[in-house]
């Protein structure tokens, strides 16, 4: 993958995949502190120690249509490419974290890519779960909630074209509000 969205993209269909209603990402770039963070929560059903353990062995997958299964590894080699961390949190009770931090000065940082378009393909597959991106940039924040859309249109679907056009407009305008469209 050479965008970080699409390592979001892979790992929020993981937590789609596993049940989550609620899936929460935030994007955190730190100039000053030269430092970039991803994070992506969830209220899905979580994973034991022993699957948190096995989730980073490319080898490990809990699909049954391929034997292999690459996001968080591939996540956790980009993050540690650009001098940076990575880390999941979870428990049998509910819920996983996954958490990457890079140098955000870094030459190997991977590009954010279009989170616009991210967001809308992850609410159109999965209408019926609820999203929260967050994004900071510098001080300077953007947010949106589907939680609070579906409260404006009603009966209307979150994954009707209209729909999707005006929360694709209003990520990329709100990102571009804070400088965080480059």
């Amino acid at each position: 993958m050479l965008e970080l969205s699409l390592h979001i993209l892979d790992i929020v269909e993981n937590s789609t995949r596993a049940g989550a209603g609620l899936v929460g990402i935030s994007v955190e770039e730190d100039r000053a502190a030269d430092r970039f963070r991803i994070e992506i929560s969830d209220d899905g059903p979580g994973m034991d120690e022993e699957t948190r353990a096995k989730a980073v062995d490319p080898f490990y997958t809990t699909r049954t249509v391929r034997r292999v299964g690459l996001g968080l590894p591939l996540f956790r080699q980009a993050a540690q490419a650009a001098n940076g961390s990575f880390s999941i949190r979870s428990g049998a009770r509910g819920g996983t974290t996954v958490s990457a931090e890079f140098q955000w000065s870094h030459i190997d940082r991977q590009p954010l890519g279009d989170m616009a378009s991210t967001l809308g393909t992850l609410i159109a597959g999965n209408p019926g779960v609820d999203f929260v991106y967050t994004h900071l940039r510098d001080g300077a924040a953007y947010t949106i909630d589907t939680r609070d859309i579906r409260k404006e249109i009603g009966d209307v679907p979150l994954d009707h074209p209209d729909v999707l056009r005006i929360i694709g407009d209003d990520i990329r305008e709100g990102l571009r509000n804070i400088n965080a469209d480059q």
